[in-house]
């Protein structure tokens, strides 16, 4: 059996990541840029196929990125688990859905955990960094390795670091995020801290894996609630024909006590809609009911709808719904991202289809998407599409949007994100939160 140090400055490491998704791609290339080989494993098979073509699946990584550190040598992908054998650290980023009765799902977790038991080698490092519910590493994790006979904190090293990766945020760089670490033990956050400093601008120890798992759900849960809030304040400026956005200006300026936070369509994505019902789950698990978080949840479970009918009664004071041909700019959850898992955009666009209307959208990130078993394509925003429809919907403000155009041949606009803000033309414009339509 191979011995390995962990002295990192003795040379460097072969570091597996596990799941090459939002998460993992970003690090492996970080890994990479820090002379350390990388070797991606995910069971995605057409997705291993397409980067090792050099082609990548996300906006933030470019198809030069991966051509590059594959020419380099110094990344290679693999849908097999066997190389795990041969690595000195394994980062495992796998998703952490929720199950259909809003549960948590940790099956992926446990998965990769079973996969790694007859692979584990000595003086191997695991570190999870998947979002999870507090007791995940000790209670779920360490059983499963400790199948392997190799004790967990002497021969295996075992810690958690939650994934803080912004997708589509070009202002930090991933290694200047700071960076939150804790071990199984006192050994294991030894060897989790060591290997973080010499890739992370600044690392913050966790006293216990639990506080780590905790910090988060808590981050997650903070915005959660406060954007549900924002959301349920932008649903009150309209029966109050008070702008709500610029009540958020004026009280912006206060120099403390005031956070601000912003409406738009519903909160999307793998994590805010998902982080904040495993801490739900581990609440009711312990007898206790999160008020706040269930309020939240039901105010974005209903922006959707709210938003559907808003532009329901709009079009109607002059055609029937159904011989509306509506335009939505954006599908994915979020500004400049091609994610659409989650995405709010999805179910406004189901509930217009379902109504009976003309839908098209146009995403420069989305190609395509499917609803309801149907592929639908992002159509081009020529003048000919902007003047057809009778109502373009923001739902996703991507940077790449040529608002003056889609101000000047639009008739009727309905922006959930406030960007038309200072902006004239031809349309009108009815703004989530900006008073009565």
């Amino acid at each position: 059996m191979q011995e390995r140090s962990f002295e990192l400055h003795h040379g460097n490491k072969k570091i597996g990541v596990i799941g090459l998704g939002y998460v993992g791609l970003p690090l492996a290339l970080l890994f990479t840029q820090n002379n350390h080989h990388v070797t991606g494993i995910d069971t995605d098979a057409y997705k291993i196929k397409q980067l090792q073509k050099g082609k990548s699946h996300i906006p933030d990584i470019s198809d030069t990125d991966i051509t590059s550190a594959l020419t380099a040598g110094t990344l290679t992908v693999t849908t097999d688990y066997d190389v795990a054998a041969s690595l000195d650290i394994i980062i495992i980023c796998v998703p952490t859905p929720l199950s259909n009765d809003g549960k948590p799902d940790l099956r992926f977790i446990k998965q990769v955990s079973e996969a790694l038991v007859p692979r584990l080698q000595k003086h191997q490092l695991i570190i999870l960094e998947s979002s999870t519910y507090p007791g995940t590493t000790r209670d779920v994790i360490l059983p499963i390795l400790e199948k392997s006979d190799l004790a967990i904190g002497e021969d295996v090293h075992l810690g958690y670091s939650p994934e803080r990766i912004d997708p589509g945020n070009e202002s930090m760089e991933v290694k200047d995020i700071p960076k939150v670490i804790s071990g199984i033990t006192d050994d294991c956050f030894r060897h989790v801290s060591r290997f973080y400093r010499s890739i992370f601008t600044q690392v913050v120890p966790a006293s216990s894996v639990e506080v780590a798992e905790l910090s988060k759900l808590l981050e997650n849960s903070y915005r959660f609630i406060n954007i549900s809030f924002i959301n349920e304040m932008a649903m009150l400026c309209d029966k109050l024909d008070i702008n709500l956005w610029e009540a958020i200006a004026s009280a912006g300026t206060k120099p403390y006590g005031f956070t601000p936070f912003f409406p738009g369509p519903g909160i999307g994505g793998h994590c805010i809609p998902v982080d904040p019902l495993y801490l739900y789950w581990v609440g009711q698990k312990h007898g206790y009911h999160h008020r706040f978080l269930s309020l939240a949840e039901h105010t974005n479970n209903q922006l959707p709808t709210y938003i559907t009918r808003q532009v329901q009664s709009r079009l109607e004071q002059k055609k029937n719904i159904k011989a509306s041909n509506i335009l939505l700019c954006g599908i994915a959850y979020k500004k400049d991202s091609n994610d659409v898992r989650s995405s709010p955009a999805i179910s406004i666009m189901k509930n217009f289809l379902q109504l009976g209307a003309n839908v098209v959208y146009h995403d420069p990130y989305v190609p395509e998407v499917t609803i309801d078993q149907q592929t639908c394509h992002s159509v081009p925003l020529t003048t000919e599409q902007l003047e057809d429809a009778d109502i373009v919907i923001f739902l996703t403000d991507h940077s790449t949007f040529p608002m003056q155009k889609i101000m000047d041949h639009a008739t009727l606009i309905y922006d959930s994100r406030n960007q038309t803000q200072g902006l004239k033309g031809n349309a009108d414009v009815i703004v989530l939160g900006g008073g009565k339509a």
